[in-house]
């Protein structure tokens, strides 16, 4: 199958797409990109790109890349972000069509995290090379725009809605990353068009009876490898932002700071983290260690060294409808996993038997967790282990997958004639 990616996010930033573009490939598939100039999550472009020419690369020697200018998000704020989104849309419009000029695809997929306007440029791909149109749902807009804060004036949330539910009427399918999706969108679109297709996860050593904990040519820092392996450490990975409910893993550490040998690891980056150091020192957290951000290559070693894996997300309704992408991750990695989450991640979480759970923002409940797990034999925590990886095999393997999206856009090939 010919496939036509379009995504405003795409490698070398770090997405679960990066990882199916290779998928795909692999399985023999043909998959060209357009997408723009990386600067996530820092906010400035990323060495060995220009801001304002276009740019054609490869991706892992087989993926057409091709990169139109885009104004970076810089430190945020919603005119950055404005100024970014839209600089996407408008030079998608002007130089997607003659990059793809001549050229037939069987289907063209939209990646879409915020923001959904990222899909405007493939609606008039669809048009020009009448090939059915397929939106990844990984946001929901506007719920998140008012969630976070980035928009509160009702009135320009009713105008984004009149803008999503335009979006959404003129795609042919609307994959949702969640079950809890499919009722939000459905306000939006016709139910009938919705399919859900979860957020997976390729696992580097599938079939490999025991994973390295020390990988060629990506081995840690001494420093932080030494950590891990002296300390119990539960560790979170990721984005640290305004969505990940900080402030209670924060508050979690201040109270916990009793428990010996206790080490909270934050490994990533984003717009709080110098909060989180000033918040480091103000309260003396010797047990909260902030890592730093590290390459993909290495997040699978960084997880078997951790002793438990943590997930957090704030307390907004539509937080409960999400799957934050580091859960598959996390339960392909056979590692015990604590969930501060409301809704569908929590349900995934207790469902695989894969951990504990308390909601949105419950620092004693955070604290109950850790303190529990603590105190687990090593059969206990071998037991929620296995069942996450065996929930992980089944639900989303990124092979299997990668197949069945396959099916559903060959499925609306042959509906579309």
């Amino acid at each position: 199958m010919k496939i036509l990616l379009v995504t405003q996010y795409f490698w070398p930033e770090f997405f679960i797409i990066n990882d199916l573009v290779k998928t795909l490939a692999s399985q023999g598939h043909a998959i060209k990109v357009l997408t723009g100039k990386p600067n996530y999550p820092d906010g400035e472009v990323f060495d060995g790109y220009a801001q304002e020419n276009r740019q054609q690369e490869w991706f892992d020697n087989n993926v057409s890349v091709f990169r139109v200018p885009l104004r970076p998000r810089k430190k945020g704020g919603a005119k950055n972000l404005f100024l970014n989104y839209w600089s996407f849309v408008w030079n998608g419009l002007r130089f997607f069509p003659a990059a793809v000029k001549d050229e037939q695809y069987d289907a063209i997929l939209v990646f879409a995290l915020s923001p959904i306007t990222a899909a405007i440029p493939a609606l008039y791909l669809k048009w020009k090379l009448k090939t059915p149109l397929s939106i990844w749902v990984q946001d929901l807009w506007p719920e998140s725009l008012s969630a976070t804060g980035f928009i509160k004036n009702r009135f320009l949330l009713a105008l984004v809605s009149l803008l999503v539910r335009g979006i959404y009427s003129r795609a042919d399918t609307l994959l949702v990353q969640s079950k809890g999706f499919i009722e939000p969108v459905s306000r939006y679109a016709d139910k009938k068009k919705i399919i859900y297709y979860p957020n997976s996860y390729k696992d580097e050593y599938l079939g490999v009876e025991q994973r390295p904990t020390q990988l060629k040519g990506n081995t840690l820092p001494v420093e932080l490898t030494n950590l891990l392996e002296r300390f119990f450490c539960v560790t979170f990975a990721g984005n640290l932002g305004t969505a990940q409910s900080l402030e209670t893993i924060v508050d979690a550490a201040t109270k916990l700071k009793h428990v010996p040998n206790l080490r909270i690891v934050l490994v990533g980056s984003g717009a709080l983290f110098d909060w989180l150091l000033e918040q480091k020192e103000k309260r003396k957290l010797d047990n909260l260690i902030l890592a730093g951000r590290f390459p993909s290559e290495v997040m699978s070693q960084i997880f078997q060294l951790s002793e438990a894996l943590l997930v957090t997300l704030k307390k907004e309704e539509i937080f409960s409808y999400t799957v934050p992408s580091k859960v598959q991750a996390y339960l392909a990695s056979s590692r015990p996993i604590i969930a501060v989450l409301d809704g569908e991640g929590a349900r995934i979480i207790e469902d695989a038997g894969a951990g504990l759970t308390c909601g949105s923002e419950d620092v004693n409940g955070l604290v109950a967790c850790i303190e529990s797990l603590y105190g687990m034999s090593d059969k206990e925590k071998q037991k929620m282990s296995e069942s996450g990886r065996a929930y992980y095999l089944k639900h989303f393997e990124m092979g299997s997958q990668a197949k069945r999206l396959v099916e559903i856009l060959d499925n609306r090939l042959v509906e579309n004639g």
